[in-house]
């Protein structure tokens, strides 16, 4: 059984067939999925998806990509929203410093605010740190202490042990099945398995067998039985052991 840690399934591209698509990550042994927003409008409709589906756990944030969609009066209804609706994570949120037009001083306002609300409410966090690791690091301990994933992880092996050595997990997906993601491949095979999450980031990062098409939550098969080649070990050994790292992240131990 996989546990798809990081699968925006509630998104547009799911919208005509979002069904089949649940039906097929089932079919393929993903029987549970983390689902986080991305911004306050989206939050209703996140909510309805995972209500209907027991495998679907719903995640609720502010993404660094969506910052023009944001205003400071969302962390106030995130708060309340966090507070009513019982969610098993704060995110997707984090800083990215790769798109251009991203003012950091805001992307920072935000991130912090949702810092603050995860402490508060004891939840972990779902962060995405595109060439700001070292920065979401830095926020993290003014913050702490705090638990967490940074998901599709591209730093440095370095930063993958500072991440876990402050209570984070890596997050790694379809990236890693690329023959050229040299560094990412040498990370999955050494990391420490208790500290690793699979992920698809469905519709997005799809895998090398499906370059340019919709990504899906099923085939985070190929994530977990490229990782297990690298790691000299069955797929059975990495499903595992990453769906209790995700059982035990998330609070939802059977």
């Amino acid at each position: 059984m996989l546990f798809d840690s990081h699968s925006h399934v509630d998104a547009p591209e799911f919208d005509v067939d979002r069904d089949s698509v649940l039906a097929r990550a089932h079919a393929a042994g993903v029987t549970r999925q983390i689902v986080p927003a991305v911004s306050a409008a989206a939050w209703p409709k996140l909510r309805d998806i995972c209500a209907a589906d027991a495998g679907l756990y719903a995640a609720y944030g502010l993404h660094p990509m969506y910052l023009a969609e944001h205003r400071p009066e969302h962390l106030i209804a995130l708060r309340e929203w966090i507070g009513r609706e019982r969610p098993v994570a704060v995110g997707e949120c984090g800083l990215d410093f790769f798109v251009e037009g991203l003012d950091a001083e805001r992307q920072s306002m935000y991130f912090d605010g949702q810092l603050r609300i995860a402490r508060d409410f004891d939840l972990p966090l779902i962060v995405h740190a595109r060439r700001a690791v070292d920065q979401v690091m830095a926020a993290v301990r003014r913050f702490g202490p705090l638990r967490g994933v940074v998901h599709s992880f591209s730093g440095s092996a370095d930063q993958a042990k500072r991440l876990y050595d402050l209570g984070f997990l890596i997050g790694l997906g379809g990236p890693v099945t690329y023959a050229r993601a040299n560094r990412l491949r040498t990370l999955a095979a050494q990391l420490p398995i208790d500290h690793l999450l699979l992920e698809t980031d469905a519709p997005d990062q799809p895998d090398s067998n499906h370059r340019g098409q919709r990504n899906e939550p099923a085939r985070l098969t190929t994530v977990c039985d490229t990782i297990a080649a690298l790691r000299g070990v069955e797929p059975e050994v990495v499903a595992k052991a990453t769906s209790a790292n995700a059982e035990r992240l998330f609070g939802l131990m059977r």
